[in-house]
């Protein structure tokens, strides 16, 4: 075990853990049997994370804050472990159908909080802080990127992406957000969403932000891109019918755009 903190020492005792490292998060995830030991990337999502999740309790099925703590070095936020499996999980992808519209209900279930009392602000004019943050300290990794986004069919780098972005801000629809509604971070049990996981950018924000995310996750696992196992039976149009939006290419290509940023 990595060296924490004494109060969350005392929490978790010498119980057994494992490491988690599926989903694309930098943050360490040490997983027990009934609790979740967090630490994340950046102190600011952190925050984020504990204030939201604070706030939630009652409203969405999220985990429930066990223990929060900063050093000089890192921030370590333990909760309880929600139940349910990863919307990623093969028995889901066997069932395109039935996934898309346990999904497309959890999007709905976000969107219905009441934004007036929200702690954590995720708006347009934020994200785009953070990238310009971002692009100018050299923290984009164009590796990672989707393959159309860079090059010679694409942007020249990330500040020519940055600038794009800066000229064609859509107008957004806010509502509460996830912030990175992908598989990974959606748990589903008995037909349903558990839980919503991974905290960090969630909060007030463009409809379509949430939905931009799912939709790339969505291909991607089901073309194979992080396994290598593909799936049959995933239609974008039957997606959006389970959302009932016709959806809006300009704006999904934008928030797919404006993620290869962070």
């Amino acid at each position: 075990m990595i060296d924490i903190p004494d109060n969350i020492k005392n929490l978790i005792r010498e119980e057994k853990y494992s490491i988690d490292d599926v989903g694309m998060s930098d943050s360490k995830v040490i997983v027990f049997d009934d609790k979740i030991l967090k630490i994340p990337n950046t102190s600011e999502e952190a925050e984020n994370e504990f204030r939201v999740m604070e706030w939630l309790q009652g409203k969405l099925p999220v985990p429930k804050v066990l223990g929060y703590e900063k050093d000089d070095k890192n921030t370590y936020l333990l909760m309880t472990k929600v139940p349910g499996e990863m919307a990623c999980a093969d028995k889901f992808l066997k069932d395109p159908d039935q996934l898309t519209a346990i999904l497309a209900a959890g999007l709905h279930a976000l969107w219905q909080v009441d934004i007036n009392s929200c702690p954590c602000n995720w708006n347009l004019e934020r994200k785009l802080q953070k990238a310009k943050y971002a692009v100018a300290n050299n923290l984009v990794d164009i590796e990672d990127a989707e393959p159309d986004t860079f090059g010679e069919n694409g942007f020249e780098n990330p500040n020519h992406l940055l600038e794009w972005l800066l000229s064609n801000k859509p107008e957004e629809e806010l509502v509460f957000s996830h912030g990175d509604f992908c598989l990974p971070n959606i748990l589903i049990e008995n037909g349903e969403v558990s839980g919503y996981i991974d905290l960090g950018r969630t909060g007030i924000s463009d409809k379509w932000q949430d939905i931009a995310l799912c939709y790339r996750s969505l291909l991607h696992n089901f073309d194979g891109k992080y396994t290598g196992k593909q799936y049959q039976g995933f239609y974008a149009e039957v997606f959006f019918e389970k959302l009932g939006l016709e959806p809006n290419w300009e704006k999904i290509r934008y928030y797919i755009l404006l993620d290869e940023l962070f």
